[in-house]
């Protein structure tokens, strides 16, 4: 029984299994025709989208070769009109070109016609000519001849006596309308006249100060002195020191760089030097400032910056106490308005009197008057000879090519006569001074020369590697012999020798 059931259950376990099997690959052959059909159709959507971007891309480019052609359509049509157009100007050039042609030759039969007239015309003024030198018995030139000194002998009276009335009536008119002028001129312009001073005052913060200033055994001084080149009065006025020097231009350095030294507090001779430094770019550049303001000023515009850096350096000169800069623009002002007056040529007259006294501004540098040291500064900066030739007149060194030279000049003159505008004495005593400094310069071995104490000392520093101690004192002889031959003044001038040597190193 036993064995049977276990046969059964085999029997059953095989048939399970069998049918196991058969359903399995039933579901799996039905799954796979399920994919199978689900691949299918994407592939047919994808065919069917396919020929839709396909139909699509067709429509599209079918579009845009529709555009193409039609732009292309546009395009030729613009080029037929403009063709159309060329050829049209081609036979309006063409039919006018042959009318020009036909005109020309028509001109060219007229001037044949008026040479062939013109010749007529002569031959029969030449036989008019013989004609009438037959019949007078006198040829052309003796006709004319025999007429003129008829003339001349008949009214040489009258001539000389209407000659005579015209130049005098036409010199009252002319004194009269220079009166006119000049007075308008001054009228129009009006500025004050101070002459400069030798002397700037700088405040201090309290009478101590002055110890400072001095420093021990003077060092402080005498190196101010000597970097600055101007003498320093300490004891006269309360709470100021004075600086006194014959040149401008150290004057305001010193000035500016003792009030930087004040303002700072620190005085020693290192100090002082780098100050002085500072003060010098300063002034160099108050000197381009006030050149430009010049110019600006008389409405000049277009000089060069070397002209207008020298332009400013007049700041600081004088001329028999006149402030040179402003003689300069008074000369300008006056001579712009006096040539719109007499109808001349402005630009070039205001231009020739603003750098008429250009030289002066390196005059104590090279040698030469300060006309010729003009001239020669603006044509190296190309400045027109035009303006050249109305400056360089104005002290009669050189003739006067053009009338603006004369108005130049006279505005010179009008600027220098009026009341108070110079002082003869200060610029003899200015001129005393550079002449001193001039003669020690002149020595081999001499560094830089100070004329300080209204000119009654020479102070002079020389080079130490030319100079030693014996040659100072002989230097001092020297210079103090020339001074006694070349010069004239009052009293005695002291000689003063500075011989200095300094040893630098630098720790690293």
């Amino acid at each position: 029984m036993d064995t049977i059931n276990f046969v059964y259950f085999g029997i059953a376990l095989v048939v399970g299994i069998a049918a196991g099997y058969f359903i399995r690959q039933n579901l799996v052959s039905k799954r796979a025709a399920s994919l199978e059909e689900k691949i299918n159709r994407q592939i047919e959507e994808a065919k069917s989208k396919s020929k839709e971007v396909v139909l699509e891309a067709q429509q599209k480019s079918a579009q845009i070769l529709e555009e193409i052609k039609q732009e292309e359509k546009e395009r030729k049509s613009q080029l037929d009109r403009v063709e159309e157009r060329l050829l049209k100007k081609e036979e309006s050039l063409e039919k006018e070109s042959l009318e020009i042609k036909e005109k020309e030759k028509n001109v060219q039969t007229d001037v044949q016609k008026l040479i062939e007239a013109k010749g007529h015309i002569e031959q029969l003024k030449a036989g008019i000519s013989k004609e009438l030198e037959k019949i007078a018995k006198l040829s052309q030139e003796e006709a004319k001849e025999l007429l003129m000194k008829d003339a001349e002998q008949k009214y040489q009276q009258d001539l000389a006596e209407y000659v005579k009335k015209m130049m005098g009536e036409r010199r009252d008119e002319i004194e009269k309308k220079a009166s006119e002028i000049l007075t308008t001129v001054i009228q129009r312009y009006s500025r004050s006249s101070a002459a400069e001073l030798t002397t700037t005052a700088v405040q201090l913060p309290d009478e101590e100060f002055k110890g400072k200033v001095i420093g021990k055994e003077g060092r402080n001084i005498r190196t101010f002195e000597k970097v600055t080149g101007v003498e320093l009065v300490i004891d006269e006025t309360p709470d100021s020191i004075v600086i006194s020097s014959f040149d401008p231009v150290r004057r305001e350095i010193a000035r500016s760089a003792l009030e930087k030294l004040i303002k700072d507090g620190r005085i020693q001779p290192a100090k002082i030097e780098e100050k002085v430094e500072e003060a010098t770019q300063e002034i160099s550049k108050k000197i381009m400032e006030a050149g430009e303001e010049a110019a600006y000023e008389v409405g000049v515009y277009d000089l060069p910056k070397e002209i207008i850096q020298l332009l400013g350096r007049l700041n600081f000169r004088t001329s028999y106490g006149q402030n040179v800069l402003r003689h300069s623009v008074e000369v300008a002002s006056f001579a712009g308005m006096i040539a719109e007056e007499l109808k001349l040529n402005v630009d070039i007259a205001r231009k020739g009197a603003l750098l008429h006294d250009i030289g002066k501004s390196i005059d104590h540098e090279v040698a030469g008057s300060h006309v010729e040291i003009g001239r020669k500064i603006l044509k190296k900066y190309g400045i027109s000879d035009q303006i050249i030739q109305a400056m360089e007149a104005h002290h009669e060194e050189y003739p006067f090519a053009i009338p603006e030279a004369y108005v130049v000049a006279a505005a010179d003159a009008i600027s220098a006569a009026r009341p108070g505008a110079r002082r003869d004495t200060l610029e003899n005593y200015i001129k005393r001074l550079g002449d001193l400094e001039n003669i020690a310069t002149g020595f081999e071995g001499v560094k830089n020369a100070y004329a300080i104490s209204a000119g009654r000392e020479l102070r002079i520093f020389v080079t130490p590697e030319k100079i030693d101690d014996f040659g100072s004192l002989e230097l001092a002889r020297e210079i103090a012999k020339k001074i006694e031959s070349e010069l004239k003044y009052p009293g005695e001038i002291k000689v003063v020798v500075m011989r200095e040597t300094r040893a630098v190193e630098y720790a690293k």
